[in-house]
């Protein structure tokens, strides 16, 4: 049985998924991160379809809000809206913190917003955080 952690991050810039997956690393979590850059590609990997049709249901979104394509808002509503996704966590891991984009996210459903930091050290602790709590305190849906 594999017993690692499923995590997607939806992101596009690269810097921030090599900080992402850098800080996962050291954070010595047992996890498998999935990358896609933009909204169109997180559904179809959420969805299984196309390139994505053997994809796996993560255990953790990690969502920033302004992408290509489709933005986080309109993924987070149709996660959401989905009976098979709805019950992911998906935590906003955005540089924006603007009022109206967090009180939107939480009546979107998102698990948690958290506004990226702007340097490495502080982005470390965003990941120990969600390593404190997600994958040592939370029960994931088993579905």
């Amino acid at each position: 049985m594999d017993n690692k952690v499923k995590i997607l991050l939806v992101e596009d810039n690269p810097a921030d998924v090599d900080l992402t997956r850098e800080n996962l690393e050291a954070s010595k979590i047992l996890h498998e991160l999935f990358t896609v850059p933009d909204g169109v590609a997180a559904m179809d990997f959420l969805k299984k379809r196309g390139r994505y049709s053997g994809a796996p249901k993560p255990h953790m979104v990690l969502l920033d809000l302004n992408l290509p394509k489709k933005d986080g808002r309109e993924v987070l509503a149709e996660m959401k809206a989905d009976q098979d996704l709805k019950r992911i966590p998906v935590i906003v891991l955005t540089s924006s913190s603007a009022e109206e984009d967090v009180v939107k996210s939480y009546d979107l459903q998102a698990s948690a917003y958290i506004t990226k930091p702007v340097n490495l050290e502080g982005f470390g602790k965003i990941v120990k955080g969600i390593k404190c709590f997600w994958f040592s305190i939370v029960q994931f849906s088993p579905d």
